[in-house]
Formats: structure tokens, sequence, C-alpha cells
């Protein structure tokens, strides 16, 4: 623990920190002191987690919800203060979906959800702690976006669609609420190897998509650490950062996107058709753990990914049936 951390004593909660990201984050917080409330939807995934964080500095507990629901906010806040005896003062909203495939081969459902977990749960959620950190005048706020934020990736169109409305909503909090003391911090990460390919959705092709997303989110040159980036987040949210961008390959995204947004759009083109195509029978919703089942353990698909998949075990995430 640092004792000189700006966060010791505060009270957070993290959404999706059952598993990947979000089970980092909340390590890195109780590690500088933070009494932390974990979210998940899977309880024993929770369990699980719970007892993985055990022994740091800070106090862990966790509360089984659907973030969807409309009353789940009220009842994460009402679980803070009963289980700490204090209003939440650090959100950090992580929880999400991946869901990989052409738009050919999604349903509208599919951004429903993606818009719902995304976007209006953590609206939801921003809206159930503001009063009282408005009333104490101070508050921190953080949102884990995505560079598919800025830069709509193909084959990622639900994700991406959420992730850009996510974004616009922390850039305009972080500027409605400044004068109230209140921070928000916008984190914005590239491909990072927690593991998430497994727990991801796949449509169309699913075992060609799946090949693909899980490589390049488990190649070192493509992906980041998952926990050197929960690292930098913690210390983003002690600099009181608006913005994080994590990943060279993302800084240098969303510079080109920036300047020469033709240009980039052209690129994504190009890498649009050298994705599969949805097949004449497309497939979906298929589990990344399927996904990953099709393919050989002595094929490449399962050397590639092996950084990916010791992640995906570290990080609690699902595992291959």
């Amino acid at each position: 623990m640092r004792g000189t951390s700006a966060l010791a004593g505060r009270t957070a909660l993290v959404t999706g920190s059952s598993r990947g990201l979000g089970l980092l984050i909340a390590g890195a917080l109780a590690d500088r002191g933070c009494r932390v409330m974990l979210c998940g939807r899977d309880e024993l995934a929770l369990e699980r987690a719970v007892r993985r964080l055990a022994g740091r500095p800070g106090a862990i507990a966790a509360t089984a919800c659907d973030l969807m629901e409309a009353q789940a906010p009220l009842r994460l806040v009402r679980a803070v203060r009963e289980r700490f005896g204090a209003d939440v003062d650090l959100l950090v909203n992580n929880a999400g979906l991946i869901q990989v495939g052409p738009v050919s081969a999604m349903q509208e459902q599919d951004f429903r959800r993606a818009h719902e977990l995304m976007t209006m749960a953590p609206l939801r959620l921003v809206q159930a702690v503001l009063p009282s950190m408005r009333a104490r005048g101070a508050g921190s706020i953080v949102m884990i976006g995505s560079v598919g934020g800025r830069i709509p990736a193909p084959h990622l169109l639900p994700y991406v669609t959420a992730k850009f409305a996510l974004t616009g909503l922390s850039e305009g909090l972080a500027a409605e609420l400044s004068p109230y003391g209140i921070r928000v911090t916008t984190v914005l990460p590239g491909l990072m190897r927690t593991g998430s390919h497994t727990a991801a959705e796949f449509a169309g092709q699913a075992a060609r998509e799946y090949a693909w997303f899980a490589t390049a989110a488990s190649l070192p040159l493509v992906s980041m650490d998952a926990e050197r980036a929960a690292r930098r987040i913690v210390r983003a949210i002690e600099a009181g950062r608006r913005e994080l961008v994590l990943t060279p390959l993302a800084k240098a995204g969303v510079l080109a996107h920036g300047v020469a947004p033709a240009t980039t759009g052209r690129l994504l083109s190009l890498t649009a058709r050298l994705l599969p195509p949805a097949g004449g029978a497309p497939e979906h919703g298929v589990s990344g753990a399927r996904a990953a089942a099709r393919h050989r353990p002595a094929g490449p698909v399962h050397r590639l990914t092996v950084l990916g998949r010791r992640a995906g075990r570290a990080n609690n995430q699902p595992t291959a049936s």
C-alpha cells in the first residue's frame, strides 16, 4: 500500500469486477487502502474474486446484481452504505460486453444489450451517486470506455456504438461536474491481455471471428498487460486526469483519426475486407469458451493465444469447455 495515496480510506464501487480488468482495478484500489465493493452477475465468480483480493490493506466486499435492471444502482448504493457505513465517493463504471462479428450477423437486440449495459447502466449509477457527491463537494467517477469509442473498429459494432455514447457521456459529465468538485476520468484502452476473449460472444463464422480476436487480444505488440493497465488507471484516478488512452497503438490510432479521419476510414475499410464474412449460415451468440473449444490444442490459434489464456486464468475468466 502507498501510505500517501490520495485514495486511502475512500469508498469505491467497481462494476464488472468479478473478473478481468475490473478485478485488477479493484485490487489496485484495495492496495491503496480503498474500501472496495465488487459488483457482478455471477455469485460464484464474485466469491472467487473476494478470495483473490483477500489480505490487501483495503476492505473488500461484493454484491451480485444485474446492472441492466433499473433498480440495480439504488441497491448497490445501499449495499455500499450498509457494508462500509459510507457513501460511494469513487465510482468505476467498468462492466461491459464484447460481441464480435460482421454487422450482417448481428441483431437489433445485440445493440440494445450493449447500449443498456455500457451506456444506460453507467448513467443510472452516476445519477445514483451524484447527490451525495455534490453534497460533499467531492467525488470521482471513472468511465472505462475503449479506443473503440473514438475509432469505429469493424466487426465490433454493438460494442463500438455503446462505447462512442459512453465516451460522449463521460466527457460531458467532466465538463458539467467539475464546478462541484467532482472529477470524471475517461479511460480509452486498446486491446488488453485480460483473457476477455473467452467471455466474448461471436457471430457469423464464430470460430474464425474468435481466431482473429483472441490472437489480437493476446499478442504482446498488439495488446497490453492488464495489470499494468490497471495500475495506470488507478494512478490517473489519483491525479484526477480527465482522459487516459492506453497502449501505443490506441494512442496512434486516436491521433491519426483526429488528424486524418478520411485516411483512417480507408484503413478501417481495408481491415473489414480482411475479416471473415458472415457466411451462408451465420451463427449468433456463440460463447468464447465454445468457439475456443473448436480449435486444436496444438493448432496455431492455441499457440498464439498462450498469453491471453494465461491472463484469463489469472483474472477469473471463464475457460473453454
